[in-house]
């Protein structure tokens, strides 16, 4: 079946671009077949969709909290009916294993509204100070621009928190990845969405996101993408000094102390990296371990992945499907030959293609051992399955190593003393640590330390983001 994509919705219907819409192809990262096209947009379709969002502003950004609770949860019922054809579609234009798939790519969409909701429930948009009272008010039109990697919760958690908050939407999802968002707009219109509120357009980031970011009546953008790309964002939206909220790289260490129980940790880290291909922001690729246990922890690491089974990402058995498109698979093979250039040892996967498979983009999950922080795979997100090992000197050498990349997106520490690791996390620099493999928690602020952006996602955090604060006073 062959997907063409050549609608946008806007202001509560399916339009055509306003002309000369570059058309790309869809190709499928398991087989490299096209299975359809998608319009890319222009300026002019970026204007319509601000337009559409800039008029119903004024009637939703003073609706009711009841009134954006009915709305997502008719969105989430919309969502549920939906979850096996978003499954199916993560699948055809990521290459992500089908079990992945249904189990975390489409669920965790509906896992980030329902953690919305929960946070609008709740949420004080008015507290009374003395003769002063402070309103939360939804800011404006919100751009939303989202990556290829996890779609669908990006997607979901940008949309559910500027819409709750009172915002009109112009969302600009990956055109990597665009069956799955044109799934969630028919979602959208099928919950009875006020026309406006909102709205979708494909476009790439040179043009449509550049425009979005430029655009006057845009009034805070919200981004999803490369630090490259967020700095891209934030270039063009400063003339219009309009907010800016970036969630960027990561290239996340996981701390392994001396007195954690090695093989449970290295075994939780190595998965961690390589689910989805390693292709997820907060994977901990830079694995730190005690010098003493280091052999061993190369050895089980090694171990975990070559037992990983990779092929058809259609086959429910397979763990490990492939990169999402040619240009990240080229990428993450040239990061593994300059990996083993400088010196890094490969105690698993390597360069080649995995056995078995000449087609498709798959890379072999690969763990390198022996490596400095000052090496390019231990500095640069390669965002593919592959491991940087680095052995450590006692708890403060580990901290410091840790602490050593241009990112502060994520860190993991691992140790049989939470107390000792709390210590631990307390010193490192990034905007969340999980210990002993604890799971990410929805309703807390997700976001990052110097270059991996700014602004919080999540909760009563990523709805305060959408909102200015006013002060009355009488």
């Amino acid at each position: 079946m062959r997907h063409e994509i050549d609608t946008y919705y806007m202001a509560g219907q399916w339009v055509a671009p306003v002309g000369g819409a570059t058309v790309v192809d869809i190709v499928n990262p398991a087989s490299e077949e096209v299975v359809g096209t998608v319009s890319l947009g222009a300026s002019g379709d970026v204007d319509s969709a601000v337009a559409a969002a800039c008029a119903a502003f004024p009637a939703w950004s003073q609706s009711s909290r009841e009134t954006r609770i009915a709305l997502l949860e008719r969105v989430m019922a919309q969502y549920k009916a939906r979850l096996a054809d978003l499954a199916d579609a993560v699948r055809l234009e990521i290459g992500a294993p089908a079990g992945l798939c249904h189990a975390a790519h489409a669920p965790i969409g509906l896992a980030y509204l329902q953690a919305t909701l929960d946070a609008l429930r709740n949420f004080d948009f008015e507290t009374a100070h003395g003769r002063s009272v402070v309103r939360h008010e939804a800011i404006g039109v919100a751009a939303l621009i989202t990556a290829w990697n996890w779609p669908l919760a990006l997607i979901a958690v940008k949309v559910g928190a500027a819409i709750a908050a009172g915002c009109t939407v112009v969302l600009k999802p990956s055109e990597i990845a665009p069956l799955d968002a044109r799934i969630f707009a028919e979602i959208m219109h099928d919950a009875g969405t006020p026309p406006g509120v909102f709205n979708m357009i494909y476009g790439d980031g040179k043009t449509v996101g550049a425009r979005l970011s430029s655009h006057p009546d845009v009034d805070v953008i919200s981004i999803t993408g490369s630090t490259r790309a967020g700095i891209d964002v934030a270039i063009a939206a400063a003339p219009t000094v309009k907010r800016v909220l970036q969630e960027l790289g990561g290239k996340s260490p996981l701390l392994i102390l001396d007195d954690a129980d090695i093989r449970s940790a290295v075994r939780g880290g190595v998965l961690a990296v390589m689910t989805n291909s390693g292709q997820t922001c907060v994977a901990p690729t830079r694995m730190l371990v005690p010098r003493a246990r280091y052999d061993e922890a190369v050895a089980v690491a090694a171990a975990t992945a070559d037992a990983l089974a990779i092929g058809d990402p259609a086959n429910p058995e397979t763990q490990l499907g492939t990169v999402a498109n040619r240009a990240q698979f080229e990428r993450v093979r040239h990061m593994i030959a300059l990996g083993i250039a400088e010196g890094g040892r490969v105690v698993a996967g390597g360069a080649g293609r995995p056995e078995g498979l000449e087609k498709g983009f798959f890379v072999r999950p690969t763990v390198f051992a022996d490596v400095t922080n000052d090496m390019t795979i231990a500095r640069e997100e390669i965002f593919g399955p592959v491991l940087a090992m680095i052995p450590y000197d006692g708890d403060e050498d580990g901290i410091a190593i840790a602490n050593d990349t241009p990112y502060g997106l994520a860190a993991y520490v691992a140790s049989a003393d939470v107390d000792r690791a709390r210590n631990v996390a307390s010193r490192l620099r990034a905007g969340s640590v999980r210990i002993n493999g604890a799971q990410l928690d929805l309703s807390m602020p997700f976001g990052g330390y110097k270059a991996s952006g700014n602004g919080r996602e999540n909760g009563a955090w990523g709805l305060a983001d959408y909102m200015e604060v006013k002060v009355i006073s009488s």
